[in-house]
């Protein structure tokens, strides 16, 4: 059950990587699309996946995140990606703020990648 759980937790944090990567590029080329019903509901199910599977393997390993420095890392890092990913699709005031939202957004989730691979807070 274990390995299964921790399968869909990678599977859906790369369905919401590229769907946000995909809003992303919609953002920059049309803004129109990120306007569709299906793409202001999906990332949410997604993230919501990847969240409930966080928290299942959380509890399944034993872990307290306040315990392993690495999962509080993923977690303030987590925090910044969602702040820097609604800036990026529609809270910034300029398109030149959305992009570098954007791009900040992306490194941080190669940030929470590298960290969840390695298990170290300071993977590079």
């Amino acid at each position: 059950m274990l390995a299964v759980v921790k399968q869909v937790h990678v599977i859906f944090a790369l369905l919401s990587i590229a769907g946000f990567l995909l809003r992303g590029f919609w953002m920059m080329k049309n803004p129109l699309l990120l306007h569709l019903k299906l793409v202001k509901v999906l990332p949410h199910v997604v993230d919501t996946v990847l969240l409930l599977s966080a928290i299942s393997l959380l509890v399944m390993y034993g872990w307290n995140p306040l315990d392993q420095s690495w999962i509080m890392a993923k977690i303030v890092a987590l925090l910044l990606y969602i702040y820097l990913g609604t800036v990026a699709l529609k809270r910034g005031k300029s398109k030149s703020v959305r992009n570098m939202a954007f791009v900040a957004a992306v490194v941080t989730f190669v940030y929470i990648y590298a960290t969840a691979i390695s298990h170290n807070p300071m993977p590079f």
